[in-house]
């Protein structure tokens, strides 16, 4: 499971295995530890995140603040996915 970054005790990071085809570029977001409920976030062509869902129950506060700083480090995100996965897609 690839770690993206950590946020305070939130982990950023992507699943081994995100389906084939590969689904659109986005992270998962879990306290402490990867989890099955975690929270999913798209990350658009523009750099901007829009929230699947949060499975994880993160506090709105705090889900405000991580996804800001999914969004300031969007081009690092990408880089990871494309590195990892060979090809990027986008949601929207």
């Amino acid at each position: 499971m690839p770690q993206v970054f950590r946020v305070g005790s939130y982990l950023v990071y992507f699943w081994s295995d995100e389906s084939h085809p590969l689904e659109p570029i986005h992270v998962h977001v879990a306290q402490g530890i990867p989890r099955e409920n975690a929270t999913k976030v798209w990350i658009t062509s523009k750099g901007h995140c829009v929230l699947a869902h949060n499975k994880s129950g993160i506090p709105s506060r705090q889900l405000r603040y991580i996804t800001k700083t999914i969004e300031a480090q969007h081009r690092e995100i990408e880089q990871q996915w494309f590195n990892y996965f060979g090809e990027i897609r986008y949601y929207c």
